[in-house]
Protein backbone atom coordinates (compact mmCIF):
# COMPACT_ATOMS: atom_id res chain seq x y z
CA UNK A 1 0.00 0.00 0.00
CA UNK A 2 1.02 3.39 -1.09
CA UNK A 3 2.27 6.02 1.70
CA UNK A 4 -0.10 9.23 1.35
CA UNK A 5 2.24 12.19 0.16
CA UNK A 6 2.12 15.10 2.74
CA UNK A 7 2.87 18.16 1.05
CA UNK A 8 5.23 20.68 2.51
CA UNK A 9 2.73 23.14 3.44
CA UNK A 10 0.81 20.32 5.07
CA UNK A 11 4.02 19.74 7.16
CA UNK A 12 4.25 23.43 8.39
CA UNK A 13 0.86 23.38 9.41
CA UNK A 14 1.46 19.77 11.40
CA UNK A 15 4.26 21.30 13.11
CA UNK A 16 4.65 22.97 16.22
CA UNK A 17 5.22 26.73 16.04
CA UNK A 18 8.42 27.82 17.84
CA UNK A 19 7.74 30.94 17.87
CA UNK A 20 5.28 30.34 20.92
CA UNK A 21 5.72 30.17 24.42
CA UNK A 22 3.71 28.43 26.84
CA UNK A 23 2.18 30.02 30.25
CA UNK A 24 0.39 29.46 32.80
CA UNK A 25 -2.18 32.07 34.14
CA UNK A 26 -2.71 31.15 37.99
CA UNK A 27 -6.21 32.20 39.00
CA UNK A 28 -6.09 33.76 42.86
CA UNK A 29 -9.25 32.39 45.14
CA UNK A 30 -11.54 30.25 42.70
CA UNK A 31 -13.56 27.27 43.75
CA UNK A 32 -12.44 27.33 47.22
CA UNK A 33 -14.57 26.83 49.57
CA UNK A 34 -17.44 27.37 47.69
CA UNK A 35 -16.18 30.90 47.02
CA UNK A 36 -15.51 31.93 43.63
CA UNK A 37 -17.41 29.35 41.65
CA UNK A 38 -16.49 28.72 38.06
CA UNK A 39 -15.94 25.56 35.49
CA UNK A 40 -12.68 24.98 33.89
CA UNK A 41 -14.60 24.61 30.68
CA UNK A 42 -15.87 28.05 30.79
CA UNK A 43 -12.30 29.10 31.81
CA UNK A 44 -11.31 27.89 29.13
CA UNK A 45 -13.61 28.99 26.15
CA UNK A 46 -13.06 32.71 27.97
CA UNK A 47 -9.29 32.47 27.20
CA UNK A 48 -9.72 30.64 23.69
CA UNK A 49 -11.83 34.05 22.75
CA UNK A 50 -8.90 36.22 23.17
CA UNK A 51 -6.98 34.24 20.69
CA UNK A 52 -4.62 32.52 22.69
CA UNK A 53 -3.35 29.12 21.41
CA UNK A 54 -3.61 25.41 22.95
CA UNK A 55 -5.47 26.48 25.87
CA UNK A 56 -5.96 23.69 28.79
CA UNK A 57 -6.86 23.60 32.43
CA UNK A 58 -5.53 21.73 34.71
CA UNK A 59 -7.90 20.33 38.15
CA UNK A 60 -10.42 22.81 39.84
CA UNK A 61 -8.10 25.54 41.27
CA UNK A 62 -7.98 27.69 38.50
CA UNK A 63 -4.77 27.14 36.34
CA UNK A 64 -4.98 27.38 32.68
CA UNK A 65 -1.67 26.67 30.43
CA UNK A 66 -1.88 28.82 26.82
CA UNK A 67 0.34 29.32 23.87
CA UNK A 68 0.77 33.37 22.77
CA UNK A 69 4.05 34.63 20.64
CA UNK A 70 2.99 37.71 22.47
CA UNK A 71 6.25 38.56 25.41
CA UNK A 72 4.33 41.33 27.57
CA UNK A 73 3.32 39.44 30.25
CA UNK A 74 1.61 42.55 31.84
CA UNK A 75 -0.62 42.91 29.07
CA UNK A 76 -1.64 39.06 28.42
CA UNK A 77 -2.40 39.87 32.06
CA UNK A 78 -5.06 42.34 32.01
CA UNK A 79 -6.48 40.63 28.69
CA UNK A 80 -7.36 37.78 30.45
CA UNK A 81 -8.51 39.56 33.62
CA UNK A 82 -10.88 41.49 31.58
CA UNK A 83 -12.03 37.96 29.03
CA UNK A 84 -12.88 36.31 32.57
CA UNK A 85 -14.84 38.92 34.22
CA UNK A 86 -16.87 39.79 30.64
CA UNK A 87 -17.56 35.96 30.26
CA UNK A 88 -17.59 34.52 33.39
CA UNK A 89 -19.09 37.50 35.01
CA UNK A 90 -16.84 37.75 37.98
CA UNK A 91 -13.66 39.84 39.00
CA UNK A 92 -10.71 36.97 39.12
CA UNK A 93 -6.91 38.33 39.94
CA UNK A 94 -4.41 36.18 37.72
CA UNK A 95 -0.52 35.79 37.81
CA UNK A 96 1.35 34.37 34.79
CA UNK A 97 4.44 32.65 34.88
CA UNK A 98 6.58 31.13 31.39
CA UNK A 99 7.64 27.70 31.22
CA UNK A 100 11.00 29.15 31.81
CA UNK A 101 10.06 31.07 34.79
CA UNK A 102 8.21 28.04 36.31
CA UNK A 103 11.09 26.41 35.83
CA UNK A 104 13.73 28.33 37.65
CA UNK A 105 10.92 28.02 40.89
CA UNK A 106 10.61 24.34 40.30
CA UNK A 107 14.90 23.98 40.16
CA UNK A 108 14.44 25.30 43.76
CA UNK A 109 12.54 22.90 45.42
CA UNK A 110 14.43 20.57 46.84
CA UNK A 111 13.48 16.73 45.45
CA UNK A 112 12.49 15.67 48.92
CA UNK A 113 9.97 18.51 49.35
CA UNK A 114 6.15 17.33 48.62
CA UNK A 115 2.89 17.35 49.36
CA UNK A 116 1.66 13.83 51.03
CA UNK A 117 0.40 12.51 54.68
CA UNK A 118 3.92 13.37 56.29
CA UNK A 119 4.72 16.65 54.91
CA UNK A 120 2.86 19.92 53.54
CA UNK A 121 5.04 21.87 50.34
CA UNK A 122 3.40 24.77 48.93
CA UNK A 123 5.14 27.22 46.17
CA UNK A 124 2.84 30.57 47.37
CA UNK A 125 3.42 32.81 43.98
CA UNK A 126 3.71 36.73 44.77
CA UNK A 127 2.62 39.59 42.59
CA UNK A 128 5.69 41.78 41.70
CA UNK A 129 4.18 44.44 44.21
CA UNK A 130 5.28 42.56 47.26
CA UNK A 131 7.72 40.36 45.63
CA UNK A 132 10.21 42.30 47.36
CA UNK A 133 13.12 41.49 50.25
CA UNK A 134 11.41 43.84 52.99
CA UNK A 135 7.90 41.62 52.46
CA UNK A 136 9.55 38.85 52.31
CA UNK A 137 11.34 39.55 55.40
CA UNK A 138 8.28 39.91 57.39
CA UNK A 139 6.61 36.79 56.81
CA UNK A 140 6.41 35.65 60.30
CA UNK A 141 7.76 32.11 60.76
CA UNK A 142 8.74 29.57 63.75
CA UNK A 143 12.38 28.89 62.58
CA UNK A 144 11.95 25.29 64.63
CA UNK A 145 9.08 24.03 61.85
CA UNK A 146 9.29 26.23 58.99
CA UNK A 147 11.30 26.13 56.22
CA UNK A 148 10.87 29.13 53.80
CA UNK A 149 12.74 29.75 50.24
CA UNK A 150 12.30 32.88 48.46
CA UNK A 151 13.32 33.21 44.96
CA UNK A 152 12.01 35.54 42.06
CA UNK A 153 8.22 35.38 41.77
CA UNK A 154 7.28 32.86 44.42
CA UNK A 155 8.14 31.92 47.96
CA UNK A 156 8.32 27.61 48.56
CA UNK A 157 7.04 26.88 52.02
CA UNK A 158 7.74 23.11 53.44
CA UNK A 159 6.57 22.34 57.20
CA UNK A 160 5.98 18.85 57.86
CA UNK A 161 1.83 17.61 58.70
CA UNK A 162 2.60 17.17 62.77
CA UNK A 163 4.78 20.66 62.82
CA UNK A 164 1.29 22.59 61.28
CA UNK A 165 -0.09 23.47 64.29
CA UNK A 166 3.59 25.00 65.31
CA UNK A 167 4.19 27.31 61.84
CA UNK A 168 3.36 30.85 62.33
CA UNK A 169 3.67 31.15 58.12
CA UNK A 170 -0.51 30.76 58.25
CA UNK A 171 -0.33 34.24 60.46
CA UNK A 172 0.15 36.14 57.72
CA UNK A 173 -3.77 35.60 56.36
CA UNK A 174 -5.84 39.10 55.77
CA UNK A 175 -2.65 40.61 55.17
CA UNK A 176 -1.12 42.52 52.17
CA UNK A 177 0.58 40.21 51.04
CA UNK A 178 -1.39 37.52 51.61
CA UNK A 179 -3.44 39.22 49.55
CA UNK A 180 -1.08 39.51 46.50
CA UNK A 181 -0.58 35.83 46.52
CA UNK A 182 -1.75 32.79 45.24
CA UNK A 183 -0.64 29.17 46.40
CA UNK A 184 -0.61 25.62 44.54
CA UNK A 185 1.17 22.81 46.39
CA UNK A 186 4.55 21.63 45.13
CA UNK A 187 2.65 18.43 43.18
CA UNK A 188 0.72 20.93 41.58
CA UNK A 189 3.63 23.13 40.17
CA UNK A 190 5.66 20.34 39.27
CA UNK A 191 2.70 19.19 37.10
CA UNK A 192 1.96 22.22 35.61
CA UNK A 193 5.28 22.37 34.54
CA UNK A 194 5.35 19.28 32.83
CA UNK A 195 2.11 19.95 31.04
CA UNK A 196 3.62 23.30 29.58
CA UNK A 197 6.58 21.51 28.59
CA UNK A 198 4.81 18.70 26.41
CA UNK A 199 2.58 18.88 23.37
CA UNK A 200 -0.83 18.09 25.02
Amino acid sequence: MKRPIIESADVAAMAPDSRLTSYVALLRGVNVGGHAVVSMKELKTSVERLGFRDVSTYINSGNIIFKDSGKDIQKMTKAIESGIKAHCKMAVRVVIKSQKELAAICKKIPRDWVTDHIMRTDVIFLWDEVDTPEMIAAIPTNPKVDRLIHVKGALIWNVTRKDYGKSKVPKMIGGRLYKNMTARNANTTRKLLALMSSDR
